[in-house]
């Protein structure tokens, strides 16, 4: 590690930290921890090699654990997007005394396909690979339009995702392929099982990334969890039913 990744902190009260996806940064948080920051101490933090974290490099989840942790609050409640549910997933499991809570958002413990697993078709994120090499900012692009498609406010989604992204620097091309990796070939569903602190999965109906069936199948694989529809949301419900979304969040942290 280079040097510390970028963090910013609002509100007061426990801790909560809120983790981007693939190719986006902390910024795609703020109208999330400004509502949340009424009752919280909210931390957005740009993942190794993302926005203002540029330059930081970790390579692999544990790496980026680690990273994480050496600047995360001592406990906290983690909230992880798409690939920040596999981080904060993998957190978790393997330092259950750093979590008060975990909410992962339209995540899965495994993103790929693979029968009867639903999920992404393994030749689309293998196009998003290739595509990468040639034009990564189309590529991004094509993901943020990915993201948003089915929901009602597909064309305002997608303008909150772009300006997200353009305020901070783009994220280095490594860190895209290694993100992409962990898409692809990560499988946590046994890691999931044995995590300790309460637990909060929130999925979009009309998500075409994590198919709303991975509600189902992880309800009864991890009965000790709770699951929650976003019915008007794709892949970012936290952009689409912001107030419901935060209304979710708060709550599970006070209830659990």
């Amino acid at each position: 590690m280079s040097s510390p990744l970028y963090w910013q902190t609002i509100g007061a009260g426990p801790d909560v930290v809120l983790l981007h996806g693939w190719g986006m940064n902390g910024a795609i948080w703020q109208q999330t921890a400004e509502h949340l920051s009424a009752d919280f101490r909210v931390h957005m933090v740009d993942l190794p090699g993302y926005g203002y974290s540029q330059e930081v490099s970790a390579s692999g989840l544990s790496a980026m654990v680690d990273c994480l942790l050496a600047q995360a609050p001592q406990k906290a409640v983690w909230i992880g997007w798409s690939l920040g549910g596999l981080i904060a997933s993998h957190l978790a499991a393997t330092h259950p005394q750093r979590v008060t809570q975990l909410i992962t958002v339209a995540s899965s413990p495994k993103f790929a396909a693979e029968r009867p697993w639903r999920g992404i078709q393994p030749k689309v994120l293998a196009s998003f690979t290739q595509q990468l090499q040639e034009d990564f900012e189309k590529t991004i692009e094509q993901f943020m339009a990915l993201q948003v498609m089915g929901s009602p406010s597909a064309r305002e989604d997608v303008k909150r995702l772009k300006h997200a992204i353009l305020s901070r620097p783009f994220p280095n091309q490594q860190a895209l392929h290694e993100g992409l990796n962990l898409l692809a070939d990560c499988d946590l569903r046994q890691e999931l099982s044995v995590i300790q602190p309460p637990f909060l999965r929130i999925y979009g109906r009309l998500d075409g990334l994590v198919p709303v069936k991975v509600a189902q199948d992880l309800d009864s694989h991890l009965p000790a969890s709770a699951s929650v529809i976003m019915t008007q949301s794709a892949h970012a419900p936290f952009i689409t039913e912001p107030q419901r979304f935060c209304q979710e969040v708060s709550d599970f942290i006070r209830d659990s």
